[in-house]
């Protein structure tokens, strides 16, 4: 009774309209509830260490989830972070897994991809996998379901409860820049890299009500990316050493070059797009140290930067 007084005391003295007030209240509770957050699911690259799974990510929004790449063992980085497993995102549930992209398909992006398809489906989900991607990625998702044909059929005729929808999957496949997704929560673009000579190779750019993410993708230096860049709250950045790259064979380095980021170049590109949160994911360290990364990273950048590592959560 005395809150309530001394509200309506506050409302009179200073001629708020309650409706005003009821109004701030809908539009702060929206706001707050549709914080957007980054899980980084795999922070990792082709080499198995077992501290950085595959490449994968997570844009959570509402109480849904957004997978972006599904490098080996990210379907189990999902779990861990349910409240299942002990985590705090329902939407990670598995049974709510129902929406991925892939940047490109090569294995350390995409050797997750059976287990996306089929172990959410056991866990419960109840609608097809939509899956966006290069193409290539309708094959993949075509032969899997056909490698596991055996098992699907078991588990739908045999006797464990199953449904005949989880198991399914509905592949767009990309084939330019543009808008790929739109929902009420996210609007997706896709645009093409610089991963060599991979032509089908994308990153994203999620759009949120509170966030501009852009994800790089595999690349080398990207004018491409620099152009759909701009006014980012976080830039997810692949990287490699440039320090260490100096240890590699020539043809590794070619290599390298043409398909990767280097350590000071990434620097010069936030220098240049500066967003309010640099991320350096699927890192190749080849020795060197975290250090020396962010070392290389602040010759050219002062902003923030951070070390990717596997069930991070940025906000």
């Amino acid at each position: 009774m005395l809150k309530t007084t001394f509200l309506n005391n506050v409302l009179n003295q200073y001629k708020i309209k309650p409706y005003l007030v009821l109004l701030f209240l809908i539009i702060f509770s929206s706001t707050t509830f549709s914080e957007t957050k980054l899980v980084i699911l795999g922070s990792g690259t082709p080499n198995p260490d077992p501290n950085r799974f595959g490449s994968g990510y997570a844009i959570i929004v509402n109480e849904k989830a957004y997978i972006v790449d599904f490098g080996p063992g990210i379907v189990r980085r999902i779990s861990a972070m349910s409240p299942s497993w002990g985590g705090k995102f329902s939407a990670m549930e598995l049974e709510n897994i129902n929406i991925a992209f892939l940047t490109h398909i090569h294995s350390d992006h995409s050797g997750a991809l059976a287990d996306l398809i089929l172990t959410p489906w056991v866990m419960g989900r109840d609608e097809p996998l939509k899956l966006f991607g290069p193409q290539g990625l309708k094959k993949m998702a075509k032969k899997i379901s056909e490698a596991y044909e055996d098992d699907i059929n078991y588990r739908l005729y045999g006797s464990q409860p199953a449904n005949k929808l989880g198991y399914l999957t509905n592949v767009s496949e990309i084939f330019d820049d543009g808008l790929i997704y739109k929902d009420d929560n996210v609007e997706v673009t896709a645009f093409k890299n610089s991963h060599g000579d991979l032509e089908d190779s994308f990153g994203y750019l999620f759009e949120t009500n509170d966030k501009k993410i852009l994800f790089s993708g595999d690349t080398a230096v990207s004018e491409n990316l620099k152009k759909y860049g701009k006014n980012l709250d976080i830039l997810v950045h692949e990287v490699f050493s440039s320090e260490t790259f100096e240890n590699k064979t020539k043809e590794w380095q070619i290599y390298h070059k043409a398909h990767h980021t280097s350590s000071i170049d990434l620097g010069k590109i936030a220098n240049e797009l500066k967003p309010n949160k640099l991320v350096l994911s699927h890192i190749l360290f080849w020795g060197a140290s975290s250090e020396s990364l962010l070392s290389d990273i602040s010759q050219n950048f002062d902003g923030t930067s951070i070390i990717a590592e596997d069930l991070l959560v940025i906000d």
